[in-house]
C-alpha cells in the first residue's frame, strides 16, 4: 500500500476557533511530561473534528445544493444522531489510551493539517 502522503486525499474547512485549540492542544500533549493527562481533552477535540468533518463533507454539500428543507432537516437529524452514538465510543476508546499511542495520534492530527 502506497505511503499516506502519495494517496489521493480530501480536507475540510473548519473553525478557526477550533484550529487554534487543536494546536494548543497539539503543542501541550508533545510538551507533557505526562499526555495521558489531557486524554479527555483530546477525546473532546477528536469529537469536535468528527462534526465538523460531517458537516463539511455531508451538510454543507447539501446547503450548497439547496436541497430542500426536509431533505436537509433528515440530513441533520441523521448527523445529529450519528453523532451522539460516536462521541461516547471515541472518549472511551481515547480515554483508554497510553502515552505512546496518544502521542502516535496527535502525530497522525498534525500530519493531516496542512
Amino acid at each position: 500500500m502506497p505511503h499516506s502522503s502519495e494517496m489521493p486525499s480530501l480536507h475540510f474547512c473548519y473553525p478557526e476557533k477550533l484550529h487554534s485549540k487543536l494546536l494548543h492542544l497539539l503543542e501541550t500533549l508533545e510538551q507533557s511530561d505526562d499526555p495521558i493527562k489531557h486524554r479527555s481533552t483530546l477525546g473532546d477535540l477528536v469529537v469536535e473534528l468528527t462534526d465538523a468533518g460531517l458537516d463539511s463533507y455531508f451538510l454543507e454539500p447539501l446547503r450548497l445544493a439547496k436541497a430542500g428543507f426536509l431533505v436537509q432537516q433528515t440530513a441533520n437529524l441523521g448527523v445529529t444522531s450519528a453523532a451522539r452514538i460516536m462521541a461516547p465510543m471515541i472518549r472511551n476508546i481515547i480515554g483508554r489510551l497510553d502515552r505512546n499511542q496518544i502521542l502516535s495520534i496527535s502525530g497522525y492530527i498534525r500530519h493531516l493539517m496542512h
